[in-house]
């Protein structure tokens, strides 16, 4: 005789506001609005309110990170 678990939902990622988004970078929602326009920032669309997802948020910090003694790329023609 097996005991039947109870089945957990999956876990969703937290969506934050444009503005919750800014406050975790410390920067201005402006900054966030223009990532979004530009497609430089996965983002979620509920209707008209626009939401970053936490992993998503964080990925973003990742690939941004420059390692020490690194030179940063130049982009051409930006």
């Amino acid at each position: 005789m097996t005991s039947a678990s109870p089945r957990r939902p999956p876990k969703l990622d937290t969506l934050l506001s444009v503005e919750q988004a800014a406050e975790r970078l410390g920067t201005s929602a402006r900054f966030v609005r223009r990532l979004v326009f530009e497609r430089r920032i996965a983002y979620v669309k509920l209707g008209r309110h626009v939401r970053i997802t936490t992993r998503d948020l964080d990925g973003f910090i990742r690939a941004s990170r420059v390692e020490a003694g690194q030179y940063p790329t130049l982009r051409r023609g930006a």
